[in-house]
């Protein structure tokens, strides 16, 4: 059973920006970084072979996640949590899907996609908490493309959502997506995380 603790801990870490470090710190007080120096380019999907949607989900890993209504992108890679601290991508506009808990399109349990955000913008998940209740998140899978419907947002304090890890990221639930970032930069951290749950459609 994953240590859903542990990464709700690590969920609950600052997201500092600071030039050449990035790490979900499993421990209050750690940190998420962010490089405002680096300006990446968010690139569309262009010159690859459509795969289906899936009428029967199938449980894929996820290889692109797409936010219509923030016009949103983003390449997802996997991620693991080696001594309990999750090391999502360093570049911010990639994701990273929590490799060790539920795929996307799974009967069970929470696909976790992670990204961190950049004060300075550039970074894929900046304006998750824009997105509303009833707009679509497209996950494209190694075995088809699943579309989602959100149906909750939420922005936590610091310390809550490791609180609240367990309900959460849990793996007991039907499946659903879960999207995650920080939020709420008061200039030197953010104090709050951004928690986007969603639904598969139909």
């Amino acid at each position: 059973m994953p240590d859903l603790r542990a990464v709700g801990v690590a969920a609950a870490g600052l997201c500092l920006a600071a030039a050449g470090a990035f790490a979900w710190w499993a421990q209050p007080g750690g940190a998420v970084s962010a490089d405002p120096g680096s300006e990446p380019q968010r690139s569309p999907l262009t010159g690859t072979t459509a795969k289906p949607e899936l009428a029967h989900r199938e449980p894929g890993a996820p290889e692109r996640l797409r936010i219509p209504a923030l016009d949103v992108d983003a390449r997802v890679l996997p991620v693991h949590a080696p001594g309990r601290t999750l090391v999502p991508p360093s570049d911010p506009t990639k994701l990273g899907w929590w490799a060790d808990g539920a795929e996307p399109g799974a009967d069970r349990g929470s696909a976790l996609v992670a990204g961190h955000t950049v004060h300075t913008g550039g970074g894929a998940l900046d304006d998750l908490e824009h997105v509303d209740r009833g707009d679509a998140i497209v996950v494209r899978t190694d075995h088809g493309t699943i579309r989602y419907v959100v149906q909750s947002v939420h922005v936590y304090r610091k310390g809550r959502i490791a609180e609240d890890a367990e309900k959460l990221f849990s793996q007991d639930v039907p499946g659903r997506l879960v999207v995650l970032t920080c939020e709420d930069w008061d200039g030197e951290r953010y104090l709050s995380n951004v928690v986007v749950t969603a639904t598969p459609r139909g």
